[in-house]
């Protein structure tokens, strides 16, 4: 029996549906991901409480950043440190000519040297 379903959708269209999944994966594979995923979410929540309790500095972090911050974006870094919301880490970010989606792992040296260099003056 043909569903109506299988009857709206083109033989193209269904092998492009096809061809975009995935590659399959072990239930091994996924949860390993899991659980990396989570582990770095929950190294990151520290790293922010830190930075707002004054425990950690952010120049720090920017200079030699732990390998879990590496993917984190500079924007949600800067937020959390004190005294720092939306328009000023903005403002941070256009003085050195850095993209608001810009991760910590893709800073360039310029970039990088630049904004440590605004929180040291």
């Amino acid at each position: 029996m043909i569903h109506a379903a299988t009857l709206l959708v083109s033989p193209a269209v269904a092998a492009l549906k096809t061809q975009a999944q995935a590659p399959l994966r072990s239930l091994d594979q996924r949860m390993e991901a899991l659980k990396r995923a989570n582990d770095i979410r929950v190294r990151r929540a520290r790293l922010k409480k830190d930075l707002k309790s004054g425990s950690a500095r952010i120049e720090e972090i920017l200079s030699d950043p732990p390998e879990y911050v590496s993917t984190a974006k500079v924007f949600d870094m800067l937020m959390a440190v004190p005294k720092f919301g939306r328009v000023k880490a903005a403002r941070f970010l256009n003085q050195c000519r850095i993209s608001q989606s810009k991760t910590v792992g893709g800073l360039s040296d310029r970039q990088r040297t630049e904004l440590i260099g605004l929180f040291n003056r």
